[in-house]
């Protein structure tokens, strides 16, 4: 900077050098990157679901190999997580088929010239609720998932009730 003598008075509007400040933009926020769409984005990193799989049988046969009880834990937990994953995608995408073809047949009601009945989120989660009853169903596991939830629900209502010590 320049050296200014103590005894002259400073003025007002000094003249400074602008600095360029460097501006860092996040492209999860900014509208340069564009909108997110969910089925655009699956056509493009579609190559990572085959990338995947082929991780998952890598880690099942080093989990066959392995003798070392640490690293076989670790493996294990590992494999847990992948197969999780693959399977709240695979519900993703089936919640997300079931938004579409409500959308398509509100478009084809608007068609027709009648008015359209959007479902509130109350009914979408009954809707919910039928589909993974049948599909327990069909797996043959309705059965224990009902014995659970009465569990937990009878363990709820025992919190809820007066305890016999106070009586």
């Amino acid at each position: 900077p320049l050296e200014m003598s103590a005894k002259k008075r400073v003025p007002f509007l000094r003249r400074v050098v602008p600095v360029t400040k460097k501006v860092q933009r996040d492209p999860r926020f900014d509208d340069l990157s564009g909108e997110y769409n969910p089925e655009i984005f699956l056509k493009t990193y579609g190559f990572l679901d085959s990338i995947k799989k082929r991780e998952k049988e890598m880690v099942q046969k080093q989990l066959k190999k392995c003798r070392n009880v640490e690293e076989k834990e670790k493996l294990q937990q590992l494999l847990r997580r992948m197969t999780q994953q693959e399977e709240e995608q695979k519900k993703k995408q089936k919640w997300r088929e079931r938004e579409l073809s409500l959308k398509r047949q509100q478009r084809e009601l608007a068609q027709q010239g009648k008015k359209p009945f959007y479902l509130k989120k109350s009914e979408k989660r009954k809707l919910e609720l039928a589909e993974k009853y049948a599909e327990l169903k069909r797996s043959g596991k309705l059965e224990s998932f009902l014995s659970k939830k009465r569990k937990r629900n009878a363990i709820k209502d025992k919190r809820r009730l007066p305890s016999q010590k106070s009586l």
